[in-house]
């Protein structure tokens, strides 16, 4: 398997996992209302299933981000593993009926375009001669 077809799967599946971690931690938290500091609320908490579906989704994240950072530049690398925030967003919007707004899209573009920025800066580093 070639190195970009590594970083590609690899990114999207830390981008999944992390997503679906946010998202099972959304779905607990409505599950878990109204918030209160007891152990009743500690109690609504733990018997959700959502709960249990983001602590295995941030052990497929950590094991997918060590698995890429043993291979993957790290500018970019610790980039694009922010993309997760772009994807909870769009997710939020169909899931959970949210809003985007300007200053959402503007955010959005802006993580974008750092990523674009640092793998490009990260490619003519690695064809510059030495």
């Amino acid at each position: 398997m070639s190195m970009r077809r590594f970083y590609l799967i690899g990114f999207l599946v830390l981008v999944c996992f992390d997503t679906f971690a946010q998202i099972c931690f959304k779905l607990t938290a409505n599950h878990a209302m109204p918030p209160e500091a007891n152990l009743a609320w500690v109690i609504r908490v733990m018997s959700s299933p959502w709960v249990y579906g983001a602590i295995a989704c941030y052990v497929g994240a950590f094991v997918s981000w060590m698995t890429l950072l043993r291979h993957a530049p790290i500018g970019p690398a610790f980039a694009a593993s922010h993309l997760e925030v772009i994807s909870v967003m769009a997710l939020s919007v169909v899931l959970f009926g949210e809003r985007i707004d300007a200053p959402q899209l503007i955010g959005s573009a802006l993580i974008i375009a750092g990523i674009v920025c640092l793998a490009v800066s990260e490619t003519n580093a690695e064809h510059a001669p030495t």
